[in-house]
């Protein structure tokens, strides 16, 4: 009862309603201060099914309509329709949690960060290892100096797909590195910066241009780093911390991190860490969104504007000057 005195509560709308929204709606009762109301979708029958699906209190496909009932957009649609989406809604005074890749150019994301502080909006990416307690808790061990100093990072993440989805569709940019890169790229930003000396790709496509296997190599100044993704190929999604005194074992999958452990040269000397993550993990995001909503600006390290720029702006160098892929 205090808490709804002193804060009023977050109504939230969902633009889009495909399997990621789907997963997204059950986790909203679990994150205090908001409510989710209503969905939007363009294509009217789409978003009827979903709100009748999850009980929502309304479905529509007009724009203003949907921003007139709600005070935050939480945005699952398609990867090319991000940005404007972004755009609209914060120009509409809504605050956004925008599903990754949030856009595919970095330039876009500097323009939709600057917007959001602008108007006095939250804008968050919706990666949702970033705020899942084990990773965080990761991080946290692994500059603590338990390991030395970290010298190579290693992510995987691969998941094998078929048939006609959006994921392997070219005029949707599919493919793996827009679909999963957001994961590995993030573990390697968050434990070796954003400050990289250079970056390039190697990729095998399908018929159509679609990368069914990527693997991105960061260059540092003292460390290098691998992120590894897949649609068409399949690999340990484990995520690998080399450092100078020791190394970190994250097992798959990595990004829902629920274990890992602490290895040393003498076995005896290995720690062990486990951890919860619930559901989907989307709860995770959501709640720091409606938290920093309510002011709590601490809880933005956790994904920075400026680590996500960068990360959104590899995801652009790749679409636009990857070397020459060799052909499956």
């Amino acid at each position: 009862m205090i808490r709804q005195q002193a804060y009023k509560i977050i109504r939230l709308g969902v633009i889009g309603s495909g399997r990621i929204a789907a997963r997204f709606a059950p986790e909203v009762k679990y994150v205090s201060g908001t409510n989710l109301e209503g969905v939007f979708n363009p294509k009217l029958e789409s978003a009827r099914l979903f709100a009748e699906k999850f009980e929502l209190k309304f479905h529509t496909d007009e724009l203003e309509s949907f921003f007139d009932k709600v005070d935050a957009v939480y945005i699952a649609s398609p990867h090319n329709s991000h940005y404007e989406y972004i755009r609209k809604s914060l120009e509409a005074g809504k605050h956004v949690l925008c599903e990754k890749p949030m856009v595919l150019q970095a330039s876009q994301a500097e323009e939709v960060y600057q917007l959001a502080r602008d108007k006095g909006l939250v804008l968050l990416e919706a990666i949702k290892t970033a705020y899942a307690p084990g990773f965080l808790q990761l991080l946290a061990i692994a500059k603590s100096g338990r390991i030395g100093q970290i010298r190579d990072v290693e992510a995987t993440f691969t998941k094998l797909v078929s048939g006609d989805i959006r994921e392997l569709r070219t005029e949707e940019n599919g493919g793996s590195v827009t679909e999963l890169a957001s994961y590995p790229l993030l573990a390697i930003v968050k434990l070796l910066g954003t400050d990289y000396l250079d970056f390039r790709f190697d990729s095998f496509e399908d018929e159509n241009g679609v990368d069914l296997y990527t693997k991105i190599y960061l260059k540092y100044k003292g460390a290098t780093s691998t992120a590894k993704v897949g649609l068409g190929v399949k690999s340990e999604g484990q995520l690998l911390i080399s450092g100078t005194q020791g190394y970190i074992y994250v097992e798959a999958p990595w990004w829902k991190t629920q274990f890992f452990e602490v290895r040393h040269e003498k076995q005896e000397q290995n720690e062990k860490f486990f951890s919860k993550f619930a559901g989907e993990g989307l709860r995770y995001e959501l709640s720091d969104f409606i938290s920093m909503i309510y002011g709590n600006e601490r809880k933005g390290y956790k994904l920075t504007p400026k680590e996500s720029i960068a990360i959104n702006g590899i995801i652009e160098t790749f679409l636009t000057n990857r070397l020459t892929p060799t052909k499956v």
